[in-house]
């Protein structure tokens, strides 16, 4: 493998009469798109997985998310370190940065190693405080009181034109409904595989492959996947389902050495062949970030033998999820629901297969031939 690229040094800015330009210009230049974040923490917290909360709002992420976890522990900074892997993101700024303690200095100088981003850390005071440079002894690091040079940090060199106002987005409250999930609650049961499997790439002999996104679709489908959760697996279950046209029981026998990110394919497993075997899933561009951010995560909290995706003890929180995103597959006609107008019914396709095997007639029963 080729040698990793040197790190950034780090950027003190001392600010240094607290000027709300330095504030202001840091703040426009947060642009994720364009891979820079500026994370402005909260106030009156000092504990590690506030700021980690913090970083996930900057993302874009709703700070709290659901999900079963070991021990009860909401694992935000593996969260937070996953989709700053996944991401695109270049450039870190951090305001109030003189109110940072050791540990917390420490928990961004680690993110920073661990994804190779260039850090910026603004101190609103004319001195470096005493526990950020306790923390900084282990890293490379410049100081600069230059709102200029300051600039040139925030949005990289040469500086970017501030970016355009965005361009107003579908209505969220819109449901997508999509074909793909018809079988997100299927009532098969695949088992991972024991021994190493590397499947071929999936042939679609038993049913027809799940239709490919548009564009326009897809783009509206990650949008709302990155606004719903913070938890990387939750989200990348979903994305999995719509290019594999899976049940959560074979999303969930995927483990992280089944994703290869150079090869841009997914192995899920099914030795019983329920549906098509064991077989490797071509991804799709727009759902590599959530893969890598599955990946990354699970490593981070479990290692190499947990799954990839959501497991079938996630159903809950992966179907109230998808809601949350306006996600949803066919659904019956209104004569013929099962629940409340509004409720989304997730297996209308196993009621109708279910049906359809209940009205084949009976065969008569042949008289015995004596």
């Amino acid at each position: 493998m080729p040698p990793a690229p040197p790190l950034p040094s780090v950027t003190v800015v001392l600010d240094r009469h607290d000027d709300t330009l330095h504030t202001h210009t840091a703040l426009a230049a947060h642009h994720p798109p364009s891979g820079r974040i500026t994370l402005h923490p909260g106030p009156g917290t000092t504990s590690e997985t506030g700021l980690a909360h913090d970083l996930l709002a900057a993302l874009g992420k709703p700070p709290l998310f659901s999900g079963r976890f070991p021990g009860g522990r909401q694992p935000a900074w593996e969260a937070a370190t996953a989709w700053m892997t996944a991401l695109p993101v270049t450039r870190l700024t951090v305001l109030r940065a003189h109110r940072l303690t050791a540990r917390r200095a420490m928990r961004l100088l680690q993110l920073q190693v661990r994804t190779g981003f260039h850090l910026t850390l603004v101190c609103h005071r004319p001195h470096l405080p005493a526990a950020l440079h306790q923390a900084l002894q282990i890293a490379d690091y410049s100081v600069t009181a230059d709102i200029e040079a300051a600039r040139r940090h925030y949005y990289g060199t040469p500086i970017a034109e501030p970016p355009p106002a965005d361009e107003p987005a579908a209505p969220a409250s819109r449901w997508l409904t999509l074909s793909a999930l018809e079988r997100l609650v299927s009532y098969d049961s695949p088992r991972p595989c024991a021994d190493p499997c590397t499947p071929p790439l999936i042939a679609w002999r038993h049913r027809p492959p799940p239709a490919p996104l548009t564009v326009p679709t897809a783009q509206r489908v990650a949008q709302r996947l990155h606004a719903a959760t913070a938890h990387p697996r939750l989200a990348a279950a979903l994305t999995a389902a719509l290019f594999t046209g899976a049940s959560l029981q074979q999303l969930a026998t995927a483990r992280p050495r089944d994703y290869d990110d150079a090869a841009a394919t997914l192995a899920l497993h099914d030795r019983s062949r329920y549906t098509d075997g064991c077989a490797a899933y071509p991804v799709p561009p727009w759902a590599g970030i959530f893969l890598r951010a599955a990946a990354c995560f699970t490593r981070l909290l479990s290692g190499e033998g947990q799954e990839l995706l959501a497991a079938p003890g996630d159903r809950g929180h992966l179907l109230r999820m998808a809601e949350a995103a306006r996600l949803r597959p066919p659904q019956p006609p209104t004569a013929r629901r099962k629940g409340p107008v509004g409720r989304v019914e997730w297996d209308w396709r196993e009621r109708q297969e279910a049906e359809r095997y209940e009205a084949i007639p009976a065969r008569r029963a042949r008289p015995s031939q004596g």
